[in-house]
């Protein structure tokens, strides 16, 4: 069914229905960044394959919202069909909910899936337009009866994370968040975000491609830990009766009804997390709200976790410099056959077990599309000069990895293209080797990564940095380094990415990507300060610096990570490769 019919079957069902708009969010129950293939909604009514947008269909109407990541692939796989992109945070364009109070009537009613928006913004987006006189309905699933070869629940099996590397069992994690309970009086929480479920439970699966995760929920109170699951996920029955151990198992689509009943006395949930399908069992009296407990726990890597992630980075650079040293720098390729060749090399290191995300390999023009990933028909052949955007990462049994390096071919590099380099790799410099004092927030830190690009009126509008699971999520909450205000000090075992770049549409892109580790680096009359353990261990791309513009900080700073990257890797590499490691990572 193409996207015309697609609309015109859900415009019958609209007025069928007697409803003004239908709200299509593209998340699942868990409010997942990146869905599994059933709850690809956004795509499937609107052809746009991004991680993120927001569609409303009324019966002349058919938007997608998007942000600046996706405004040129957006636009291309909207092209041919009557959706108009609206691009966010862009002068003129209303957010999407703007939209429908400016553009629909009073007595309008909008319609959302129950099961794909969160409690919070459920009840904020209602408020919102009931103040204009529209009605927002949670309804069930109205693209379900169009979607005749949905794919079903994904159900893949269920691994366990080795302890050696998780630092905690799933009981002592339990544990932990009955002492949070009792320390507040509360009685239970309710969890629906899957990473934060896997990270507990100490299980990981493949629901999700790149997220080594599952759907499930779980309730946990002071006497009793259930988790909702589809038990057919446990081949292994030694897995199944070690988490049965800690956990009473129910079926995974029990979860609404059986909170009815377990859900008694105050509690705790996310509201951000937790979708309207359980608004009314979690609507008792005295429940709390917040992020969920187990996110803290899980972004603050313990020694267990950080020594698995340092172990990951190491594999991962001895296969990405092997990569590097095989290249035919005036060879033909294709931005496809680059990002095999790499994970060719990664499938040879022990404990890989995939990638981290879909690769992104944008030559050229496609560089300057930060999310671009390449297909059959759009991958380019590299042949000649050209800057190319390689950004990947690497799922390890014990750690996840986050790069990107930006590499030049053919021929020498022209003044600009070595200009804006630099300045990107000033600002990525410059985030690493801050120190700051406890408290710090990410967006007090975001403009060191921007500075010198500001100076020459130059930007980006992408995050800085994002934090990173071990063994879990490339993105993961609630860290993040941007402009953005998000409330969320950082603290040591916090792992984030630094990612400034330069994009300049229809020409090239640029982004220098390493993965930071928050640690303890002092303490003074002024109070404690932390500072930055660079994880990533791939050298820059010396024949993109320009010398001339870096500080000789700057210079012994880049010396310094080389040297390290010689020594951490030189053992680890066939002679082949470490004869160009030797170059690469010589003083400049």
């Amino acid at each position: 069914m193409d996207i015309e019919k697609k609309l015109a079957s859900l415009r019958a069902s609209l007025s069928e229905r007697k409803l003004d708009a239908y709200i299509v969010t593209g998340t699942d129950p868990h409010i997942s960044e990146y869905v599994a293939p059933r709850w690809r909604t956004r795509e499937f009514i609107s052809g746009f394959t991004g991680s993120a947008g927001t569609v409303i269909v009324t019966a002349d109407k058919a938007l997608l919202w998007v942000d600046s990541r996706y405004f040129i692939q957006a636009a291309k796989e909207i092209s041919g069909s009557e959706y108009e992109m609206m691009k966010l945070d862009t002068e003129g364009t209303p957010q999407p909910f703007e939209w429908l109070e400016e553009n629909l009537e009073k007595g309008a009613i909008v319609a959302v899936d129950s099961a794909s928006i969160s409690i919070a913004e459920f009840s904020s987006l209602s408020a919102r337009l009931k103040a204009k006189g529209i009605v927002l309905e949670a309804t069930e699933d109205l693209l379900d009866p169009l979607w005749t070869k949905r794919p079903p629940v994904p159900c893949t099996e269920c691994v366990e994370f080795d302890e050696e590397y998780a630092g905690k069992s799933a009981k002592e994690k339990v544990q932990d968040i009955r002492a949070f309970l009792r320390e507040r009086n509360l009685r239970w929480t309710f969890i629906a975000s899957i990473d934060d479920i896997a990270w507990l439970t100490n299980l990981r699966a493949d629901d999700i491609p790149c997220n080594p995760v599952f759907v499930s929920y779980a309730f946990i109170s002071l006497s009793k830990a259930v988790l909702f699951i589809d038990k057919n996920r446990f081949q292994d029955k030694t897995i199944l009766q070690h988490i049965k151990s800690v956990f009473e198992i129910k079926p995974y689509e029990d979860a609404a009804q059986s909170l009815k009943s377990l859900a008694k006395g105050p509690g705790y949930y996310s509201p951000d997390k937790v979708c309207e399908v359980f608004h009314k069992a979690l609507s008792g009296k005295g429940n709390i709200t917040g992020r969920d407990i187990t996110t803290d726990m899980k972004t603050r890597k313990n020694p267990s976790e950080m020594k698995g992630m340092r172990l990951a980075h190491i594999y991962d650079a001895a296969a990405y410099v092997s990569f590097l040293a095989r290249l035919d720098w005036n060879g033909k390729y294709d931005e496809i056959e680059l990002s095999t060749r790499l994970e060719n090399e990664r499938k040879k290191i022990p404990g890989y077990l995939g990638p981290s995300f879909n690769p992104i390999a944008g030559y050229r023009e496609h560089g300057a599309m930060c999310h671009y990933s390449a297909t059959a028909e759009s991958s380019s052949e590299i042949d000649g000069h050209g800057l190319l955007v390689l950004d990947t990462g690497s799922q390890f049994e014990f750690g996840t990895t986050d790069i990107t390096r930006t590499l030049l071919f053919g021929d020498e590099a022209t003044a600009e293209e070595k200009r804006d380099y630099t300045l990107v790799l000033k600002g990525h410099l410059a985030l690493a080797r801050q120190k700051f004092i406890k408290g710090t927030r990410g967006v007090q830190l975001d403009v060191l990564a921007k500075q010198y690009l500001w100076q020459n009126l130059e930007s980006f509008y992408h995050g800085t940095g994002h934090g990173v699971g071990c063994r879990l999520n490339v993105h993961e909450g609630p860290l993040r380094i941007s402009s953005a205000l998000i409330d969320v000090p950082l603290l040591p075992g916090m792992v984030t990415s630094d990612e400034p770049g330069l994009y300049k549409e229809g020409r090239y892109g640029i982004r220098i990507e390493n993965l930071l580790a928050v640690k303890e680096d002092g303490e003074s009359e002024f109070g404690e300060f932390y500072s930055f353990e660079v994880l990533t261990l791939v050298p820059y791309e010396k024949r993109l610096i320009d010398i001339s513009l870096l500080t000789e900080e700057e210079k012994k700073q880049i010396d310094d990570y080389h040297k390290r990257i010689y020594s951490e890797l030189h053992e680890l590499v066939d002679p082949d490769v470490l004869r160009w490691l030797r170059d690469a990572t010589s003083p400049l």
